[in-house]
């Protein structure tokens, strides 16, 4: 039997939370109440509680920090939270914190319920000792939801071991003979657009939130588990499963289900998600099958219709092995063009080549997620090679492939074959500029450039940190360089070229000393005044009523 803690300052909820949970079939034998957060913590010390369910809005000591709290005092202690869906501060917390599972106000029964059978399902795993590895994790205080998670990775990986790991089914409902399963992959187009608008830079953030939007929708008709792919941040994973029906029946209904989620995260959150929907199977291993069919089915919508949002199971798609092909072939062959384009530093013509080869794709079989996912990954194992070979530094490339173009200040979002084409060019851009950084470097520098430079530009604000840009040199390396070759510094010699400028000025009465103050780039004359003086022991005034300096 437990015991369970509601802290909540507000007394209608806590009293819908105790009308509303299923006690007794819980297994709960007390349900506590504090009104804040501090007479929660009270509660805790005086009381063993097994788990506690926290509204994150509280007077003086909020559920956040009571979090905190709880975390570092009470690491045992299973937690659920309650708040909505725009306290992203707290939603943070909660994720940092391993809570059970989060409840969006108002509460409902069913959401409750479904949450509390969550939090006394790792109670009791915790008081089993069928499996160690379970033990193990858990004393490692593992959430229930991030055990499932690894379940189903296992099997969607095909590493799952039936025999040794037979105590995990039950937490996937894989031992009810009953239940048929089916994989979803949503894959998020403007991930970085919306990340940074919406959920400030925070991916764990967005992804909790767009997890919470599918299993709340697909709850309706389905048992439903979203996590994050941890192979590619724009992907989340979502495993429904259902008890019984026809699979034509199952089929329709996980199809209606994913477009309202589709429709909401677009409404709701900005999101424009491309979904596929695997077949469903009684056996739970097949997981991976189906997984491998969504991901199938999102990878063959075809880019160049997409208007929007998209969700399919992939039917009527048909396989484009020879677009695949063909468009390998097509990179490849015209890479010493697009090459020798980059080395002759006109970028525009590496750009025409590729979207030619995207436009004669279009043409033949369309141009779908797939094959825009290879031509991008394609196109950056080929320009790596490339730049390296024509000397661009290795730092300053995307070896790991494409995954690594955002730290580069280059977006990968493209939610139309429009923005697709955009980021080609974006990427060709990127590795122009690099290989023209190596070719400038590569070149002999010559001190003298400087010094024509300032000899026709004195009267321009001129600084160091100009040729250091230019040239790719450090500002130290160049001052060394200037002084070697004509004896003195860089502002010394601008200094010079400027007074000699001046006594020919000045000798020509007809010039103002405010014009020639000007002439020379000075903006004020009694600056220039005291710049001439500190260089010939006399005013400029007095230069021209002598003559001589």
């Amino acid at each position: 039997m437990y015991r369970v803690l509601i802290i909540d300052d507000e007394e209608p909820l806590r009293e819908a939370i105790r009308i509303l949970g299923d006690w007794k079939g819980l297994g709960v034998e007390e349900v506590l109440e504090a009104t804040d957060g501090k007479a929660g913590l009270d509660m805790l010390k005086k009381h063993k509680i097994d788990l506690a369910m926290i509204d994150m809005k509280m007077p003086e000591l909020n559920g956040m920090e009571l979090l905190q709290i709880i975390e570092r005092d009470y690491p045992e202690l299973l937690t659920i939270v309650i708040s909505g869906y725009n306290d992203f501060e707290y939603t943070r917390q909660a994720i940092r914190s391993k809570v059970v599972d989060y409840l969006l106000k108002p509460v409902n029964r069913a959401d409750l319920n479904q949450s509390l059978r969550k939090a006394i399902d790792v109670l009791e795993a915790k008081r089993r000792k069928e499996s160690e590895f379970i033990n193990r994790n858990i004393t490692l205080n593992m959430s229930l939801p991030r055990l499932k998670e690894k379940v189903y990775l296992s099997i969607i990986e095909r590493s799952f071991k039936s025999q040794t790991n037979e105590a995990f089914l039950p937490l996937i409902g894989a031992d009810d003979p009953g239940n048929r399963f089916m994989a979803v992959s949503l894959r998020v187009l403007n991930l970085e657009q919306v990340r940074k608008n919406r959920f400030h830079g925070d991916t764990d953030l967005l992804h909790f939130a767009v997890a919470n939007v599918i299993d709340e929708i697909a709850g309706d008709h389905f048992d439903a588990f979203s996590f994050a792919s941890p192979k590619q941040e724009r992907e989340l994973i979502a495993v429904l499963t259902v008890k019984g029906g026809y699979r034509e029946d199952i089929a329709y209904r996980s199809m209606q289900q994913m477009n309202k989620a589709a429709a909401t995260l677009n409404g709701l959150l900005g999101i424009i998600a491309a979904i596929g929907v695997g077949p469903s199977y009684a056996d739970a291993m097949a997981i991976a099958d189906s997984y491998e069919a969504a991901k199938a089915a999102v990878s063959g919508i075809d880019l160049a219709k997409l208007k929007g949002p998209a969700v399919t199971d992939g039917a009527g798609q048909s396989a484009s092995a020879s677009a695949k092909e063909s468009q390998s072939q097509s990179l490849t062959g015209r890479m010493a063009m697009i090459r020798s384009a980059l080395e002759n530093g006109n970028p525009q013509s590496a750009k025409t080549i590729l979207l030619e080869i995207v436009h004669r794709l279009r043409a033949q079989d369309g141009f779908s997620f797939g094959d825009a996912d290879r031509m991008l990954r394609e196109l950056v194992i080929l320009l790596n090679d490339a730049a390296l070979e024509l000397g661009a530094a290795r730092e300053r490339l995307p070896m790991r492939g494409e995954q690594e173009l955002l730290p580069l200040g280059i977006c990968t979002d493209f939610v139309s074959i429009g923005q697709y084409e955009e980021l080609l060019q974006r990427i060709v851009d990127y590795y122009g500029g690099e290989i023209r950084k190596a070719q400038k470097a590569n070149q002999p520098f010559d001190a003298g450039d400087i010094k024509d430079y300032i000899d026709n530009h004195y009267f321009e604000d001129i600084k160091i940190s100009m040729f250091a840009d230019k040239y790719f040199l450090s500002r130290e390396y160049l001052m060394k360089l200037f002084k070697q070759q004509f004896g003195c510094g860089i502002h010394e010699y601008v200094q010079k070229v400027r007074m000699d400028k001046a006594k020919e000025l000045l000798d020509d009465s007809s010039l103002k000393i405010q014009d020639i103050s000007e002439m020379l780039g000075y903006k004020d004359k009694n600056y220039f005044s005291k710049a001439f003086r500190n260089y010939y022991s006399l005013s400029p005034s007095e230069y021209r009523a002598g003559g001589s300096g």
